[in-house]
């Protein structure tokens, strides 16, 4: 596992002065990526916050070869990236020992929702590559819709908190058990919060043969309504909650990779965010209790699955 001066002293291949809004998690977590995987690296990103900040023509802040994909076809598109290369080093023109390393990045919205065919086809088929969700929890990019990733009871500009309904009426997707489902060689959590187990899962998670799936919880100041200068803070919060377990699922066995000392209630992290206020008046407090209920439930079921094989 590298040390935080051995990675601050390689090349920086995502630079600065984007046009990502500050505060926000996906420019500590692609840094950190592209510092871990120890070889070139080829990257597609779907449309979205990650492709529209980081390539107004005729700037980009890509020092790798990267393609901007459709909303869609992330997945898709470095499918064939990884066949040509493949097919190339057949045909001799790259040479057999040249290692490149393949990722795929898309918000939730453009993982859980509009790209999944895509991931799902991509995983079955069996490609050399890592796809990473930068999950932020609504569609930010245009508008702050709800996706299949808003957590219950969130407002967005198409689940409103009102009189009528309190937020968003259903239980978010749990992608990362969907993906683990495909029986890949590895799957993992992770949050740009706690840098040395995001670190050690990427080089992971670069260096299996077949697909790899990361899923990151990515703050979002402007969807979230939260304060930019909270947003690490608010990472560690959705980990200390179990909101977002830190776990990965590695040749099928699953093993939780971070234990809170002291589980803090989901209230705590609500708290902090602007588009769960509505949930603490009286008339919505059966929303929280669920949620808790929920959380609770599922954070047991990952200890007792702990060390054993889940396919």
């Amino acid at each position: 596992m590298a040390t935080l001066k051995e990675l601050a002293a390689k090349d920086e291949l995502f630079s600065g002065g984007h046009r990502l809004c500050s505060g926000c998690g996906i420019p500590p977590i692609v840094r950190l990526l592209l510092r871990s995987a120890g070889s070139p690296v080829v990257a597609t990103s779907a449309t979205g916050c990650l492709e529209v900040g980081t390539s107004i023509y005729p700037y980009t802040a890509w020092r790798i070869p990267w393609i901007h994909s459709a909303f869609e076809n992330a997945a898709a598109t470095i499918s064939g990236i990884e066949s040509a290369y493949r097919a190339f080093k057949k045909k001799g023109r790259i040479p057999a020992d040249k290692e490149i390393k393949f990722l795929a990045l898309g918000g939730d919205g453009g993982t859980y929702d509009i790209g999944f065919q895509a991931l799902s086809g991509a995983l079955e088929r069996g490609h050399n590559f890592l796809y990473v969700c930068y999950d932020n929890g609504a569609y930010m990019n245009t508008g702050i819709q709800r996706s299949s990733a808003t957590p219950l009871g969130s407002a967005t500009t198409t689940s409103p908190a009102g009189a009528k309904r309190p937020g968003k009426q259903e239980w978010r997707k749990d992608l990362t058990r969907v993906v683990v489902a495909h029986n890949i060689p590895y799957a993992a959590q992770a949050s740009p919060h706690n840098w040395r187990d995001l670190e050690g899962k990427a080089r992971k998670a670069f260096n299996v043969a077949g697909p790899a799936f990361m899923n990151i919880i990515s703050p979002c100041p402007l969807g979230w309504y939260s304060k930019p200068e909270d947003s690490i803070n608010a990472a560690r919060l959705a980990v200390d909650t179990c909101y977002w377990p830190l776990y990965e699922v590695e040749n099928g066995i699953l093993r939780v990779t971070y234990r809170p000392k002291e589980k803090k209630p989901i209230a705590d992290w609500f708290k902090i965010q602007g588009r769960f206020k509505h949930l603490f008046k009286p008339e919505n407090s059966h929303l929280l209790d669920e949620t808790q209920k929920r959380i609770d439930a599922e954070w047991q079921r990952l200890l007792d699955m702990d060390g054993k094989a889940v396919f």
